[in-house]
């Protein structure tokens, strides 16, 4: 006798709702999508108990007759495609056949069904997978959908889902999704007896966002075109003050995936802008014709399959890179003061104007400054401004989104307080001139090699064992942003020359930095990763520090070859380069409008 044998029908009914139904988010996904395929343009979910009670699913679609209705519960029964070519070019959401049947093995099942234009219904009643009863039943045109209990006869399955939280918060994450992918389509949520979503049908992607999420000044508009295919959506600003980690929504033909391309697309575009570590939310939209990309490739149709994978990742990563170059500065909102007339005012702090500067924006720049102290730049090291004005490309260039803006002055030394046609800007000086210096140094690097300089004595610094290593490891890397290092015995390293930009004095401080961001990186860092981590860090310690008086010219070319980079807004720390206050926040406050 053989070992093979057929497995029993109602048994291999639940191995597929394994496939299909991995907890009650998959059961609501799936009806919502036979909803919008069935032109559903009002959907009603209701969820007890994060969906393991109950879950119901209404719709004002097209409806079923009674002969559709019956045969929709059968296996690989659909109305989606006919012939094999139909796989080669889907279009639905929904295609396979099985979802129904599938979870109607797995729970206590009800399906009630009325065509557009006919006068009455039909309600089917199946229990784990067996149809107890088929009658004509009202109700409006539209399909509804209930499923009680699910994985009741699989207890096996059903203590693997999580509490009731967790499995309603899933529900919500999959209502969210595809209420954000079908703008057109309203559609409300009732989790527990509260109303979690209730959305009105809208025209476009902006007012279902702001439906579901508010104003979100702190999103980028992407909208690209290439090759056939279309890229459009909102992602996180870089200057975002919030966290770094934050929904990714990403729709291929309107239908929710997670691919690794464009995840990596998604990543790449940041670290260009960006060293700080983040999973940035964004909210794309993929379209392409349907024959170049295959969406049968994952039972539960969470993954796709492209026919140009490096086509898409191109679009992706070049998109959401212009679209960050575009980013605004972060606004700041202004608080009326609560100091009442006639009372006295409080003295002033101490110090809060030293170092302070307040040029008439009508007088040219000096190169001499503002500054009465004639010691101001007389200092023996280097000063770090001094190339600040050189010409060079940045990628940037052709498109800056900073306005122009006049410099008005130094607030403690620290802070170049400046104006533009629109407001007042607060630039950390710091900042900005390290992200003028970073995109500086990884543009010559594509190129060349930083200029260095020699050092007449060599300086020895000792380092722990995995960060000498991580340095000795990237000398071929170090040296071509002008430091030349070897191992020197025991845990010390010989530096011979660092790049000219860099003072002297912060040599010492800025390898000691490079060895504890090397070491802390994953071992198998790309060549790519570490030379931007490497740029990072020298910009970092090139660039003009807090409490460094600058002329009024210096802080002008600051602001000049600020306009002329990629991603003003952040450093590549992933730090605010500026903060903003509006016109508009100013006359607000002034009683003006």
């Amino acid at each position: 006798m053989g070992r093979i044998g057929r497995l029993p029908e109602d048994l291999a009914n639940q191995i597929a709702a394994g496939e299909v139904v991995e907890r009650p988010a998959s059961v609501v996904k799936e009806l919502i999508e036979n909803a919008i395929d069935a032109q559903a343009r009002r959907i009603v979910i209701t969820a007890e108990y994060g969906g393991k009670k109950l879950i119901r699913v209404e719709d004002d679609g097209i409806g079923m007759d009674p002969d559709d209705a019956r045969l929709c519960l059968e296996r690989h029964a659909t109305s989606k495609i006919r012939r094999a070519d139909d796989l080669g070019a889907i279009v639905t959401l929904g295609f396979r056949g099985e979802a129904l049947p599938s979870i109607a093995s797995v729970s206590h099942f009800r399906l009630r069904s009325r065509a557009r234009g006919s006068e009455s219904g039909t309600e089917i009643r199946v229990n784990a997978g067996i149809i107890e009863s088929v009658v004509e039943a009202g109700g409006p045109e539209g399909t509804m959908v209930e499923v009680a209990d699910v994985f009741y006869n699989l207890p096996a399955r059903r203590k693997f889902l999580k509490s009731d939280a967790a499995e309603a918060a899933q529900v919500s994450r999959f209502v969210t999704q595809l209420a954000l992918c079908y703008p057109e389509v309203g559609f409300t949520l009732t989790s527990s007896g509260r109303k979690v979503i209730s959305v009105a049908p809208v025209t476009n992607l902006s007012d279902r966002l702001y439906q579901l999420y508010g104003d979100r000044q702190d999103l980028v508009q992407v909208d690209r075109e290439f090759g056939g295919l279309r890229l459009h959506g909102f992602i996180a600003a870089l200057a975002e003050q919030g966290p770094v980690r934050g929904p990714q929504h990403v729709f291929v033909n309107r239908r929710i995936v997670k691919d690794r391309t464009i995840a990596h697309a998604i990543l790449d575009a940041y670290s260009v802008a960006t060293n700080k570590e983040r999973s940035p939310e964004v909210h794309l939209f993929l379209d392409l014709p349907p024959d170049r990309v295959d969406v049968n490739v994952h039972p539960t149709k969470a993954e796709v399959r492209f026919k140009e994978q490096s086509q898409v990742h191109q679009l992706v990563r070049h998109a959401l890179g212009d679209a960050l170059g575009k980013g605004p500065a972060p606004e700041l909102t202004l608080r009326t003061s609560d100091v009442l007339p006639g009372r006295p005012m409080q003295p002033s702090i101490p110090g809060a104007l030293h170092g302070g500067s307040f040029p008439s924006r009508w007088a040219p720049p000096t190169s001499g400054g503002l500054k009465s102290s004639p010691t101001t730049y007389t200092t023996a090291t280097p000063d770090p401004t001094a190339n600040v004005g050189a010409n060079f490309s940045s990628p940037g260039a052709q498109v800056p989104e900073v306005r122009p803006m006049i410099a008005l002055g130094q607030f403690r030394d620290t802070f170049i307080i400046a104006m533009d046609d629109e407001g007042l800007c607060i630039i950390d000086q710091h900042v900005a001139h390290e992200r003028v210096l970073f995109e500086r140094i990884m543009e010559r690097m594509t190129n060349d090699s930083l200029e260095s300089q020699r050092l007449l004595i060599p300086a020895v610094l000792e380092l722990p064992p995995a960060e000498r290593a991580a340095l000795i490891s990237k000398s071929e890397a170090l040296a071509r942003f002008g430091f030349e290092v070897e191992e020197f015995g025991g845990d010390s390293i010989k530096v011979t020359a660092m790049p000219a930009l860099l003072d002297p004095n912060e040599c010492d401080t800025a390898l000691r930095a490079l060895a504890e961001d090397l070491e802390g990186l994953d071992r198998g860092l790309r060549l790519e990763d570490a030379l931007k981590q490497i740029a990072a860090t020298t910009a970092c310690h090139a660039a003009v520090k807090a409490h460094y008086p600058l002329t009024l010219e210096k802080m002008h070319h600051i602001l000049e070859e600020l306009r002329a980079t990629a991603y003003s807004t952040v450093c590549p720390h992933g730090r605010p380069v500026m903060l903003r206050i509006t016109r508009r926040e100013i006359e607000k406050n002034f009683d003006r409008i």
